[in-house]
Order: C-alpha cells, then structure tokens, then sequence
C-alpha cells in the first residue's frame, strides 16, 4: 500500500491527481500544496486576495494568478465624473420645474421629472459603486459586485415606469391641450440642451464597461434627447401655435425612455439569469476548447458574468491518458482569454478513463456511457473533436 502512495505522489508532479477527499497539486516549487483546513489559524482580513494564488486541485485552476486583469473599474475616478454630472442635473432641475409649472409645458416638467430620476440614478450608481468595491468575504465569495447591477436594473425599471406615467399624461393633452408658452419652453429647453450635453459628457468619461454607469448615462442621454425634442415642441409652439406640439414631444421622450429602460433591464436580467455574455456562443467555445491537442471532451461548460464586463467560465476537461493536464489547462486559458476575454477560467483537467480506490470519479471509455454515467442531472452539451449534436 505504501508503495502505490508513493508513486501516486510522484506521478502528481507531473499531473495532479485526486486522493481521498483532498485535491493535490503540485505548488509552484514543486511540493505539494495542501488542503485548505478550515482549523487552520490564516488571515483572511478584508482584502480580496490571498496573496499569491496557488494552482488548485486536480488541475482545477483559475486564471493564471489572476495578476494580468483588473476586477472592476477605477471607482474614485468614476465616482468624480458621476459627481459633476449630479451636481449640473440637481442645479438645472430646480430652475426647469419652477419654469415648467409658469409655462404650463408638460414637455418641461416631464424633462424635470427625467432629470429627478437621472439625480436618483446618479446617487444609486454611486452608491452600488461603493458596495461593488467591498472585498469578497464571508458567504459574498464574489464580494458585492452585482450590487452595480440591482442599480443598472433598478434604473431600467424607473424608465420603464415614467415612461408609462408621461404617456398616459401625453395623450390626455393631446385630446385637451392646455395654452403654451412657446418663448419659455424654447429658452428653457435649449439651456437644458447645453447643460445634458456637458452631464453626458462628464458621466462617459466613466467606466461605462460598467453596467451600472451605462444606466446613469441612459438616463442622461435620453434626457439629452428630449430637451432637444421640446425644444424643437417650443418652437413650433412660438411660431405657430400649435399646442399639441408640447404632447407629441412628450411621447418622443417617453419612446426614448422606452428603448433606454428595457435594453437596461434586459442586459441585467442576463447577468442574473447567469446567461453567457452577449456575444459569445458556449458551443463555439467548447469545440475550439475540444480541438486543443491532447483534449478528447469537454462537458460541464458554463459561462456566466460576475457582473458587466467580468466574465468567468468553468468546465470539466478530458485529456488523453498519460496527457499533461497542467499544459493543457495552461492552453486553454490563455486561449480563452486572448480569444474571448474570459480571465475567470476554472479548470478540472482529468485523464480519461482516470480512477481511483475511492472512486471520486468514475469516468468509462466509450462515449455512450460517459454521457449516461458522468452526471444523472444534464449541465449541457458534451464537446468533442469532430462533428457532434449540440
């Protein structure tokens, strides 16, 4: 019995191995990194890290020390352009309702009841920013990073939601439009022009990869668009007459808004669905993984996002018997990230056929029982070289 420990443990230097309930690998020197045990006295502290990264388990790895990507966006620095951009839509909102009400242009004050919730998006942004920057710790192993998509969502839904209420309020003075004052709509409207543009531009200076960032632009940007809308309502207004201009106005906003709030919602329900980021395909993915050499099949393949712009993929990685699964794990992700962008790749990398006494994992050589033995609950399609069903 000693003597098959022994050479187990020197075959794990080349290619880790399971043995008992313990993944083993073979650390960076060469010795054996151990398993984590829970009674052993470590720091965690509130850092999201623990120092150097080891590889671990049976070739069961993330990225390569994880030293080549960032994990989120420059906060302080965003957190900056969000102010400026709060601080011209609070001052220009005050003076906006005041007007709205005097020249009883419902184009106005919807403008100012966007401009409301763009300072709300703003504050929740900023808010969700800090959470985001929190480390991983405790139960949150990812730390709070999809707080900045609950705000992207929530944003998504306030669109959603005053655009209905504007709607409804744009047609009811369609059929009885109230007197316009077309001059003070006009002015107002191109004043608002010039201080969204300035708001937009100071918020695009942030991180807009950010999900949550990109929903305060929204609201800004579609702000942009209707004061250039009412604008456009004033002076038809002034030189025509035509009340029911400041309406029509109001439903383009309300379209804008429309458009704005469910890309939002829609690109946050994704990445709480956990579906694989737009535009990369899962099944491409796991055939350029199964045509790497010495790969015979990839299963288990799941693509997901942490939160906007952090992608991670985990999979179970079949290699041919006496194969270096450390090599081909190496392979595969530098492949996955120069291809697709994944930084976050965990990898099991087992030889075919592989077993042991303890019978951690039981994996036949033909296909037909690979498919009905590996797992009673499908994870999806199985990738091997060659054609195959999806």
């Amino acid at each position: 019995m000693e003597t098959d420990v022994v050479a187990i443990f020197a075959f794990s230097r080349k290619c880790t191995v399971h043995f008992g309930c313990q993944l083993v690998d073979s650390g960076p020197g060469g010795g054996a990194v151990p398993e984590h045990d829970p009674h052993d006295p470590h720091d965690h502290g509130d850092r999201g890290d623990h120092g150097e990264h080891s590889e671990h388990g049976h070739d069961q790895a993330g990225a390569p020390g994880h030293a080549g990507h960032s994990h989120g966006v420059a906060v302080d620095a965003d957190r900056r352009w969000l102010l400026i951009g709060l601080a011209l839509i609070l001052g220009f909102m005050a003076v906006e309702v005041s007007i709205g009400f005097l020249a009883h242009s419902l184009a106005l004050i919807s403008d100012a009841a966007h401009m409301l919730t763009d300072a709300a998006s703003i504050l929740l942004a900023l808010f969700a920013m800090r959470l985001a920057a929190r480390p991983a710790r405790g139960g949150y192993t990812f730390g709070l990073k999809r707080a900045e998509i609950l705000s992207a969502q929530a944003n998504g839904v306030t669109l959603l939601v005053l655009s209905a209420v504007l709607a409804f309020e744009a047609v009811r003075r369609l059929v009885s439009p109230p007197e316009v004052t077309g001059g003070l709509v006009l002015a107002t409207a191109l004043v608002g022009v010039a201080v969204n543009i300035v708001a937009a531009w100071s918020i695009s200076k942030a991180n807009r990869t950010s999900l949550n960032v990109e929903g305060a632009f929204q609201h800004i940007l579609t702000d942009l668009y209707g004061f250039i809308a009412t604008a456009i309502a004033g002076l038809v207004v002034l030189l025509t007459g035509f009340a029911r201009a400041d309406a029509i106005a109001t439903l383009v906003v309300v379209a804008l808004m429309l458009k704005a709030g469910l890309g939002l919602v829609t690109a946050a329900g994704r990445i709480f669905l956990e579906a694989a980021p737009a535009g990369v395909d899962p099944d491409a993915v796991g055939d350029e993984m199964a045509a790497v050499e010495q790969v015979i099949e990839v299963h288990d393949l799941h693509i997901w996002e942490i939160t906007s712009g952090q992608a991670a993929l985990s999979a179970h990685v079949l290699v041919v018997p006496g194969g270096d699964c450390h090599k081909v794990r190496r392979v595969l992700q530098r492949s996955l990230l120069a291809e697709h962008g994944i930084s976050h790749a965990t990898l099991q990398v087992d030889h075919l056929g592989e077993e042991d006494d303890h019978q951690l994992l039981q994996i036949a050589h033909s296909a037909p029982e690979r498919e009905q033995g590996h797992c009673e609950d499908a994870h999806g399609p199985v990738h091997r070289t060659g054609p195959h069903d999806h």
